[in-house]
């Protein structure tokens, strides 16, 4: 008698979807909105077209990208936020993430309005110019700063965000004055860039390698270690006579505090997939210089925690603070 108990039980709870992972089976049942907190042609959002192309083939529904610019990614991220912890909002967060906590006080936490869910990849920063600026190295650019300062005006994202930072620690670095010319992201920025409006950017490789392949942008050197494989003929910065300036941006995917477990597992197992994939990792090398990577939500808050620290103390040194 308990046997056949036991088995109605089962049944019922199979049919009714009371048994974990039964509930998780039906999510996605419907399109995913993810959100992208900076407009069209940045970074994030070249990352998050290709990964939302591979990830709804993955859970059978369409991922709809939602570009949502503004406040170096304040506006965007403060309506994810505020959206239903269902599973069904995601957004793309990055270092400007925890950039903007670290000089700004935010309509939400970072580490208490948000699950991380799971990291994208990683890239170097760049110093990038328009090829009929005349600069045929870092040095020129650097020589130029010194012999007219506040001549040179630089494009970024807006005070704290990954442009921003990276200008202004090679600013201490190189020990020159530029002027910041805030835009509404780095697409705007790029463009203008593009139009040799803008004298000088500092970002992400990932956001302007189809640019300078196309000889639409020079780039002076790589803010990283080593040299990048996707430019291996542009040197670092280290390389062109200013050492100590390194800098990376890192992606990754979070959604409102909230989601229920087993759909939030749903969405990491299925992003990691899609990062594993090596038809991925080579769009990932090769069209946006970045690295996959692949980190359980529980290290990205350990990642963010001592970003958020050590990104603090550097606006401190290097004087960034909203004004």
């Amino acid at each position: 008698m308990r046997l056949v108990s036991r088995s109605v039980l089962i049944a019922l709870g199979v049919l009714l979807g009371f048994l974990p992972g039964v509930r998780a089976a039906e999510f996605p049942n419907k399109p995913i909105r993810w959100i992208i907190p900076f407009p069209p042609g940045g970074s994030n959002d070249v990352l998050a077209r290709y990964i939302g192309i591979k990830l709804s083939q993955r859970l059978g529904q369409q991922v709809v990208i939602d570009n949502r610019g503004g406040a170096n990614g304040i506006i965007g991220t403060d309506l994810a936020s505020q959206a239903s912890p269902d599973g069904y909002t995601i957004l793309i967060i990055s270092t400007s993430f925890v950039l903007n906590a670290s000089v700004r006080k935010l309509p939400y936490d970072i580490q208490k309005s948000f699950d991380p869910i799971a990291m994208i990849a990683s890239s170097p920063n760049s110093i990038v110019t328009h090829p009929k600026q005349g600069y045929k190295s870092l040095q020129d650019l650097v020589s130029q700063a010194k012999a007219k300062p506040g001549s040179i005006n630089y494009a970024h994202t807006g005070v704290g965000g990954f442009n921003h930072f990276g200008g202004e620690l090679f600013k201490k670095v190189a020990g020159i004055d530029m002027v910041p010319v805030a835009y509404k992201g780095g697409g705007p920025a790029m463009i203008d860039v593009i139009a040799g409006n803008m004298l000088v950017m500092f970002t992400s490789i990932t956001q302007v390698l189809g640019h300078v392949r196309g000889g639409r942008i020079k780039m002076l050197a790589v803010g990283a270690a080593n040299r990048n494989a996707a430019v291996p003929d542009i040197p670092t910065v280290t390389e062109s006579g200013f050492p100590g300036y390194e800098m990376y941006v890192w992606w990754g995917i979070a959604a409102p505090t909230g989601v229920p477990r087993d759909r939030a597992a749903i969405l990491y197992r299925e992003i990691t997939a899609v990062l594993q994939d090596p038809e991925t990792r080579k769009w990932l090398e090769q069209n946006a210089a970045a690295e996959a990577q692949l980190s359980k939500p529980s290290e990205i808050r350990t990642m963010i925690r001592a970003d958020l620290k050590k990104w603090t103390q550097v606006a401190k040194t290097a004087g960034i603070k909203v004004k």
